[in-house]
């Protein structure tokens, strides 16, 4: 753990309001809103808002986010530096450059999470370089899925700041067919890397005892995407949330599939990127044959049902990740971070 507690270090400079261990609310696409954002770095953590539907979302999320921070009690660790102490993600596949860049040029977040290029890891140098251009502290965040991926970013024209190591077990969209499970995936990458960047864990982490494992793999900190679903601050329906409490067995109640992106009509994921979902009675019914347009048109009338439409007889996705039978409740945000912070520390008292 020598090289992770080192760059905690380091990091604990560019986020000074950051208590150990760092966690990190990910960046999950319109569910990650300024609410969820804040109350996670507030808490001590790293918040990041998700993309939008559209880049141009990002602009009003921010100026909420903004607002937020302002009207918050003063913490000299907030104050004394003029980044936004949020971070934002994109999708580099579908997300418009020019507009984020202004987007960072106007707020200043203090990280960029980059994710899914289309046309390869050439397009992080080209993000990277525009963002610092614009925002020379905003860190970059890259997040990968595979070894060689990592190798690819060590040889690349702009180091990130920061590496996000994801497992397969994460929700939403991960490595379709060369994904490996975060236990033997992080190790591997802290051997390659050897200290030069930070790792942050994805993947399957939802209490302090994954948060613990993590850390001693080689990670500096933790990044969890579904525990914080269960926020009362995440940006959600309530039928999401309690499917996400109810759910349990993630090695059999969930699946990647392109399935329900289909149904939903979310298109132009990159070919090597595909969601993990809690299965219900689409995924069942088109495992059995059912022709996809009448799947379509089901699950087009569960989406005038509400709260209804989810669940396992339901037709709506939950795109979530192995770790639901961990998360059993709705909590606020902080809360969860400061209960995940003593659960590491009483592991690992030297932290």
């Amino acid at each position: 753990m020598t090289h992770s507690r080192h760059l905690a270090t380091v990091l604990s400079r560019s986020y000074p309001w950051v208590t150990a261990p760092f966690l990190v609310s990910a960046p999950m696409r319109v569910m990650a809103g300024p609410a969820l954002a804040v109350s996670v770095s507030q808490a001590g953590g790293l918040g990041f808002l998700g993309p939008g539907v559209k880049t141009q979302d990002l602009l009003a999320d921010l100026q909420d986010t903004s607002d937020r921070i302002k009207a918050l009690p003063q913490r000299v660790s907030f104050s004394e530096r003029s980044l936004l102490p949020v971070g934002v993600g994109f999708q580099l596949w579908s997300d418009d450059l020019d507009i984020a860049i202004t987007a960072i040029e106007r707020f200043k977040p203090c990280a960029a999470w980059l994710y899914a290029p289309r046309e390869g890891p050439g397009e992080y140098d080209v993000w990277s370089r525009r963002i610092r251009t614009v925002s020379a502290q905003t860190q970059i965040w890259i997040q990968i899925g595979t070894l060689a991926e990592a190798r690819e970013l060590l040889h690349s024209q702009e180091l990130p700041d920061v590496i996000v190591v994801q497992g397969a077990e994460a929700g939403g969209h991960g490595r379709a067919h060369d994904g490996l499970g975060l236990i033997t995936l992080l190790p591997e990458v802290a051997d390659l890397v050897a200290g030069r960047v930070p790792l942050f864990a994805a993947g399957g982490i939802a209490d302090g005892r994954g948060a613990a494992a993590a850390l001693c793999l080689g990670a500096s900190g933790v990044v969890m995407g579904t525990r914080f679903l269960a926020s009362e601050e995440a940006r959600i329906s309530g039928g999401y949330q309690q499917e996400i409490i109810r759910a349990s067995d993630g090695a059999a109640s969930t699946t990647r599939t392109l399935l329900y992106n289909h149904l939903r009509g979310t298109m132009g994921w990159p070919s090597h990127y595909s969601p993990r979902t809690i299965t219900n009675r689409s995924f069942v019914e088109h495992q059995q044959g059912r022709p996809f347009a009448e799947l379509k048109a089901l699950h087009d009338e569960a989406l005038k049902a509400g709260d209804q439409g989810w669940g396992p007889a339901g037709r709506l996705a939950t795109y979530a990740g192995a770790s639901i039978g961990l998360i059993h409740e709705v909590k606020s945000a902080a809360t969860t971070v400061r209960e995940i912070q003593e659960e590491v520390r009483a592991k690992l008292p030297s932290l």
